[in-house]
């Protein structure tokens, strides 16, 4: 009897490890990698420690400039280079748009059957992608001159990556079902298009549109700094010539924007999707 109690409780005080020694080997081989490269990384930057103990007390005099704000020179200089700003970065959406929807098509592998322009077009979107915005900004002032072209071709060409992908992912998930039944029934491409996939599509390309152009409202608002057009050049210029408030008042003025472009994107998805 006590034999057949203790095999029928033994499974009972297995004891349980959540953690093969393999894998509890490979966590802390992972720790001591992020430990090491945290490390490697500080002393590769050279962080002056004085630098940082001083820093608490260089931002309060900092702050103590910047008030009160300079809200006079908003009519004057802020608020025009404000509208170019949102108008770097709806344009700069818009034609991000125009050039991702082709690569968008491509990259899809249910839409564009051959391997080589599905291989190409994700090379393009990567491209994009791999590259800040800043430093299209740079290149495209290079080529246009300093401006607010430079600007939206800079947020154009980063737009593309990002809405080319997530709109190819979105073709490639839709439902083949509609598009077959109007391929059978002798419907053109176009009509196959227009009919089966830009319905199955549409919540998604309404969504991308309105993130990235909340995104590029935040980004064009930095081209500046390298020529690029928009509030940069004012924020620069300020912080050039030491105008501390108006520089509290040019952050001030980007970030309501950036919170009025939340709000309207947030309502405006509401009501699409």
């Amino acid at each position: 009897m006590s034999a057949t109690t203790h095999d029928t409780l033994a499974p009972l005080r297995r004891e349980w490890i959540r953690h093969t020694p393999a894998e509890r080997l490979t966590r802390w081989l992972a720790f001591l990698i992020i430990v090491a490269a945290v490390v490697w990384a500080v002393q590769t930057i050279e962080i002056i420690p004085e630098f940082l103990a001083d820093a608490p007390e260089q931002m309060a005099d900092l702050l103590v400039r910047m008030w009160p704000p300079d809200l006079a020179a908003y009519p004057k200089t802020v608020h025009a280079a404000l509208m170019e700003t949102l108008h770097i970065a709806s344009l700069g959406t818009v034609f991000g748009f125009v050039l991702a929807i082709p690569l968008a098509l491509m990259a899809a592998r249910n839409i564009c059957r051959i391997k080589a322009l599905n291989f190409l077009a994700q090379v393009l979107l990567v491209a994009s992608r791999s590259v800040n915005s800043l430093v299209w900004a740079l290149i495209f002032v290079a080529v246009f001159g300093p401006g607010p072209a430079a600007g939206v071709f800079a947020i154009a060409f980063r737009s593309i990556g990002f809405v080319g992908k997530l709109l190819a992912e979105a073709l490639e998930e839709m439902n083949p079902g509609p598009r077959e039944a109007l391929r059978a029934a002798g419907a053109p491409w176009g009509a196959e298009m227009l009919k089966a996939v830009w319905p199955q599509v549409r919540p998604a390309f309404w969504g991308v549109a309105l993130f990235r152009w909340d995104i590029n409202v935040r980004e064009s608002a930095v081209l500046g700094l390298v020529g690029a057009g928009g509030i940069g050049v004012v924020l620069e210029d300020a912080i050039n010539f030491f105008q501390w408030d108006q520089v509290a008042t040019i952050l001030l003025a980007i970030l309501a924007v950036v919170l009025v472009a939340e709000v309207v994107v947030t309502r405006v998805r509401a009501r699409l999707l």
